[in-house]
């Protein structure tokens, strides 16, 4: 039987492989499929359908239902114009903390979460446990449906699953969704002079900014209810942070392109503020074309990821606040792979090592603190899976 490596070696392989959500996955991939196979896991492979990029499932222990998924993506964001102290993709210990791209958001869990699995098999477990690991979540959630559709059936089906997003280990049981959309306003130029006689891309494009502004003033203005009432902002928030557009100080401008996004609180059904959203947008470009017919607004959808909410009693929360001693409720308005887990019917929590706050910057971290917890986390789950 080939040698099980320690949680810390696992998170420093991982690590090495740099899984910048616009390059490929799959070396980590080999990596992962070639030495979980090598300890008798079973592993199914998904790969994607028009890039170098795959997704994984395993299965360990006896071949039925009731399984535990521990799930991760694989992807990081990018380290361009960082500062970083050393390479980021190797494992630095200093100061009680693990440096480097990924060992807090989330290679720092996928690691414990890989050695679970095989020490699992190696140990017999009575109940089975699963692996999910995805690809280009940073980039809107992508990989997590895929992967879900494609995976489904080819191993008994499981009970529950942990995404292990980093959240000190605290059992986060409900997040909010989202949806974002590319804006492109295509406008008329015209010397600023006569303005009146042209149309505005970045001017009409302002005209949607605003609104949001005005949307997510009544919002908060508003009563949330009591489910809402957790998250900060306890309502669906409207954003913009990205915009481009035109050519000179004194000509309207052609062209105006940005992000249009929304954060949703799990109580606000999406279709209904996508169609009050679109509803503002066919407005606005039925007031740009009266001036200009040949003027418009192309909108074209970035990512559209579910929330999460709350299962009480569930086996998910159950379980990993029994694990963790965790009582108390936890939400979080940033989102999650966990709202596709509950989409497919699976009960879903968030829990996982490291504090959010370190993900995505500069010499990222996770404390060895931290990693050991999550490593008794995962001890305490294999014996968990081992009674009777």
């Amino acid at each position: 039987m080939p040698e099980r490596l320690t949680p810390y070696e696992i998170m420093e392989k991982l690590v090495s492989f740099p899984t910048v959500s616009r390059e490929t996955n799959l070396p980590l991939i080999d990596w992962v499929q070639d030495y979980l196979e090598s300890h008798g896991v079973q592993v199914y492979r998904h790969l994607h359908p028009s890039e170098p990029k795959a997704g994984l499932w395993a299965h360990a222990g006896p071949m039925e239902e009731g399984a535990v998924i521990l799930s991760g993506h694989t992807d990081v964001v990018p380290v361009d114009g960082q500062d970083w102290s050393t390479d980021p993709f190797t494992v630095r210990e200093a100061d009680g903390k693990y440096y480097g791209r990924g060992c807090c958001d989330m290679k720092g869990f996928d690691a414990l979460a890989i050695w679970a699995m095989a020490e699992a098999q190696a140990t017999g477990t009575r109940r089975p446990l699963q692996l999910a690991l995805t690809y280009d979540e940073e980039v809107g959630l992508i990989g997590a449906d895929p992967l879900l559709k494609d995976a489904a059936g080819r191993f008994p089906r499981a009970a529950a699953a942990i995404v292990g997003e980093p959240t000190t280990m605290q059992a986060v049981t409900g997040h909010k969704g989202g949806m974002a959309w590319d804006v492109h306003v295509h406008g008329y130029e015209i010397h600023s002079s006569i303005a009146y006689r042209g149309v505005s891309a970045i001017m009409e494009g302002a005209r949607l900014i605003q609104w949001a502004n005005e949307v997510n003033a009544a919002s908060a203005a508003a009563t949330p209810s009591d489910v809402n009432a957790a998250f900060d902002p306890p309502w669906s928030n409207l954003h913009v942070g990205m915009i481009h557009g035109g050519t000179a100080h004194n000509i309207t401008a052609k062209d105006c392109e940005f992000v249009f996004s929304i954060r949703l609180v799990p109580g606000d059904d999406p279709e209904a503020w996508k169609a009050r959203i679109m509803g503002r947008i066919a407005e606005i470009e039925a007031e740009m074309q009266a001036i200009r017919p040949e003027t418009s607004i192309e909108v074209t959808e970035r990512f559209a990821g579910p929330g999460l909410n709350a299962e009480p009693g569930g086996p998910a929360e159950t379980l990993v606040r029994q694990l963790t001693g965790d009582n108390a409720r936890h939400v979080v308005s940033y989102g999650t792979e966990a709202g596709y887990f509950q989409q497919h019917g699976f009960d879903a929590v968030v829990c996982g090592p490291g504090d959010i706050q370190q993900a995505h910057q500069p010499d990222e971290y996770i404390t060895i603190e931290q990693f050991e917890t999550g490593h008794g986390f995962m001890r305490r789950l294999l014996d968990h899976l081992n009674r009777d």
